[in-house]
């Protein structure tokens, strides 16, 4: 069996490219530290932002419909960080960038660790920042020696 090694890049089609980049040059490049390039696919301009471990591209959509995260799709996109101090500064940095960030906070009944700020993009794409939680890195540490399946 092969072992997918991560995720490659997240393709988001936007209803207005230039909302779109200014928003996301705030959250990606100027908060988060992704760098950025655009190139044209099939006559259509694209803007990717990457980091170490994916890319993340916006592209025009095809048609024009408001988001609706309980539609069959995308629910939310959500970015790890390292720790819960992380997650409070990317939301001071997010705000201060005059995006609506939520404070930065636990939520137990996710897990013990979990900390979260939650925000949407121009379209309503919900979005996350989290920390590294124990339970992911047990999960990554801890691989081999895990179950291949659980009942929840």
């Amino acid at each position: 069996m092969t072992d997918v090694i991560g995720i490659d890049h997240i393709y988001i089609a936007v209803s207005d490219m230039r909302v779109a980049e200014h928003f996301y040059d705030k959250v990606l490049l100027a908060v988060l530290g992704f760098r950025k390039n655009t190139f044209t696919l099939g006559g259509e301009p694209h803007i990717q932002y990457f980091n170490r471990h994916f890319g993340f591209v916006l592209r025009p959509a095809r048609t024009q419909s408001a988001y609706d995260s309980y539609a069959p799709g995308l629910h939310h996109f959500c970015l790890r960080v390292e720790s819960a101090a992380d997650v409070q500064a990317v939301a001071e940095q997010l705000r201060k960038s005059g995006i609506n960030a939520t404070d930065a906070k636990s939520y137990p009944e996710y897990a013990a660790d979990y900390c979260a700020s939650f925000f949407s993009d121009p379209d309503g794409l919900r979005l996350e920042v989290t920390n590294y939680r124990q339970e992911r890195r047990d999960r990554f540490d801890l691989w081999d020696s895990l179950p291949t399946h659980s009942s929840a």
